[in-house]
Protein backbone atom coordinates (compact mmCIF):
# COMPACT_ATOMS: atom_id res chain seq x y z
CA UNK A 1 0.00 0.00 0.00
CA UNK A 2 1.29 3.39 -0.96
CA UNK A 3 1.36 5.56 2.15
CA UNK A 4 1.59 8.84 0.23
CA UNK A 5 -1.54 7.95 -1.74
CA UNK A 6 -3.36 6.98 1.44
CA UNK A 7 -2.23 10.21 3.13
CA UNK A 8 -3.59 12.27 0.23
CA UNK A 9 -6.91 10.42 0.37
CA UNK A 10 -7.21 11.02 4.10
CA UNK A 11 -6.43 14.72 3.74
CA UNK A 12 -8.94 15.04 0.90
CA UNK A 13 -11.60 13.31 3.01
CA UNK A 14 -10.82 15.57 5.96
CA UNK A 15 -11.11 18.69 3.81
CA UNK A 16 -14.37 17.48 2.33
CA UNK A 17 -15.88 17.03 5.78
CA UNK A 18 -17.12 20.27 7.29
CA UNK A 19 -16.29 21.16 10.83
CA UNK A 20 -19.05 20.78 13.34
CA UNK A 21 -20.25 23.55 15.60
CA UNK A 22 -20.37 21.08 18.48
CA UNK A 23 -16.60 20.86 18.67
CA UNK A 24 -15.27 23.13 21.43
CA UNK A 25 -13.12 26.10 20.50
CA UNK A 26 -9.42 25.21 19.89
CA UNK A 27 -10.08 21.55 20.62
CA UNK A 28 -7.52 20.36 18.10
CA UNK A 29 -4.86 22.69 19.53
CA UNK A 30 -5.40 21.33 23.03
CA UNK A 31 -5.21 17.76 21.75
CA UNK A 32 -2.03 18.47 19.82
CA UNK A 33 -0.48 20.17 22.86
CA UNK A 34 -1.27 17.11 24.98
CA UNK A 35 0.21 14.81 22.36
CA UNK A 36 3.43 16.84 22.27
CA UNK A 37 3.72 16.59 26.06
CA UNK A 38 3.47 12.80 25.99
CA UNK A 39 6.74 11.01 26.35
CA UNK A 40 7.40 7.51 25.10
CA UNK A 41 7.45 4.84 27.77
CA UNK A 42 10.99 4.08 28.87
CA UNK A 43 11.02 0.41 29.78
CA UNK A 44 14.52 0.63 31.30
CA UNK A 45 13.41 3.42 33.61
CA UNK A 46 10.44 1.34 34.76
CA UNK A 47 12.75 -1.59 35.50
CA UNK A 48 15.17 0.70 37.29
CA UNK A 49 12.48 2.13 39.54
CA UNK A 50 11.15 -1.33 40.36
CA UNK A 51 14.61 -2.65 41.18
CA UNK A 52 15.41 0.33 43.40
CA UNK A 53 12.16 -0.23 45.29
CA UNK A 54 13.06 -3.88 45.75
CA UNK A 55 16.61 -3.15 46.93
CA UNK A 56 15.73 -2.08 50.49
CA UNK A 57 13.66 -5.19 51.35
CA UNK A 58 16.36 -7.41 49.83
CA UNK A 59 19.03 -5.79 51.98
CA UNK A 60 16.84 -6.20 55.07
CA UNK A 61 16.29 -9.90 54.32
CA UNK A 62 20.02 -10.34 53.71
CA UNK A 63 20.88 -8.75 57.08
CA UNK A 64 18.35 -10.88 58.96
CA UNK A 65 19.62 -14.10 57.35
CA UNK A 66 23.23 -13.03 57.98
CA UNK A 67 22.63 -12.41 61.68
CA UNK A 68 20.71 -15.68 61.99
CA UNK A 69 23.46 -17.68 60.27
CA UNK A 70 26.16 -16.10 62.46
CA UNK A 71 24.25 -17.04 65.60
CA UNK A 72 23.71 -20.57 64.34
CA UNK A 73 27.39 -20.84 63.39
CA UNK A 74 28.50 -19.64 66.84
CA UNK A 75 26.30 -22.25 68.54
CA UNK A 76 27.72 -25.04 66.35
CA UNK A 77 31.29 -23.90 66.97
CA UNK A 78 30.67 -23.79 70.72
CA UNK A 79 29.25 -27.32 70.67
CA UNK A 80 32.16 -28.62 68.60
CA UNK A 81 34.71 -26.91 70.84
CA UNK A 82 33.17 -28.32 74.02
CA UNK A 83 33.08 -31.84 72.64
CA UNK A 84 36.63 -31.56 71.31
CA UNK A 85 37.86 -30.23 74.66
CA UNK A 86 36.13 -33.04 76.51
CA UNK A 87 37.61 -35.69 74.20
CA UNK A 88 41.06 -34.16 74.48
CA UNK A 89 40.99 -33.97 78.28
CA UNK A 90 39.54 -37.46 78.73
CA UNK A 91 41.61 -39.18 76.03
CA UNK A 92 44.47 -40.21 78.36
CA UNK A 93 41.99 -41.73 80.80
CA UNK A 94 40.61 -44.10 78.18
CA UNK A 95 43.86 -46.02 78.08
CA UNK A 96 44.37 -46.21 81.88
CA UNK A 97 43.23 -49.82 82.06
CA UNK A 98 45.73 -50.87 79.43
CA UNK A 99 48.63 -49.38 81.34
CA UNK A 100 47.85 -51.10 84.68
Amino acid sequence: MDTAKLNNKLIAAARHNRTSDQVPYAFEKRIMANIKDLRPVDVWALWGHALWRAAAPCVAVMLVIGVWSLQKHDQQVAQLQSSDLEQTVLAPLDNVGDIW
